[in-house]
């Protein structure tokens, strides 16, 4: 009983320094190739020293970070390779997974989608408040793709997305200098595959995913050249 009053303690907080560091890429407070300290991530998270060094090997499995030697830890760079293997798994579970949403969504959740995303390009075609809005697009954008995987019900193909998920958002956040020319058109690929899911048309849907992850790859390597 001893044993087990340490050890679930230990087991929450390395997973809240996880959870904290995805929470610092999406929020773009850590940078592509920066260098940190586990005393500045015990620092930025608000936690001991103990549960970041137990989050390491974790991080350095998921290729999220490398420990260089004198140096302390440095957060995965974005290079060509990383973009091509990155949107090359996204491929892959993402067709997979529009695929079973187009089986199984309801009509109402799909109008919600729809909605959602009408709303964002409304705004984006106002101007207005370009902070707010990039925040709330991402939202609309990646809680999408995030809904469709997890509807799959597997729990291990679930995991393999969120890690491959946070290389693809050190990516864009590369790309933050082309905002409008990354919301517009994401939306729009958008609605062009809810329409598919609308009319239930399986080949669409995959169609339609495919054309907008290598579109969004494509957006990707010319912010890139751009840089």
């Amino acid at each position: 009983m001893k044993a087990k009053k340490l050890w679930a303690p230990a087991v929450s907080q390395r997973l809240l320094a996880y959870e904290g560091f995805r929470e610092q890429i999406m929020s773009a407070q850590i940078r592509p190739g920066q260098f940190v300290s586990q005393r500045e991530l015990s620092e930025r998270l608000g936690l001991p020293l103990g549960a970041v060094r137990e989050m390491i090997p974790r991080l350095e499995a998921a290729r999220l970070i490398v420990t260089v030697p004198k140096r302390g830890l440095q957060v995965a760079s974005v290079d060509l390779k990383l973009v091509r293997n990155a949107f090359q798994v996204r491929i892959m579970i993402e067709c997979e997974a529009v695929r079973h949403f187009t089986r199984t969504a309801a009509d109402q959740e799909l109008d919600v989608l729809e909605d959602a995303h009408r709303d964002i390009l409304r705004r984006a075609e106002a101007a207005h408040d370009r902070e707010a809005l990039d925040a709330d697009a991402r939202a609309v954008d990646w809680g999408m793709h995030d809904r469709m995987v997890d509807a799959m019900g597997n729990e291990i193909l679930s995991e393999i997305y969120r890690v491959n998920s946070l290389h693809v958002r050190l990516i864009r956040i590369d790309a933050d200098r082309v905002v409008r020319l990354r919301v517009l058109p994401a939306m729009q690929e958008h609605l062009v595959i809810i329409a598919a899911l609308k009319k239930r048309d399986e080949a669409a849907t995959v169609a339609a995913m495919t054309a907008h992850i290598e579109s969004s790859k494509q957006r990707v390597l010319e912010a890139m050249l751009l840089a």
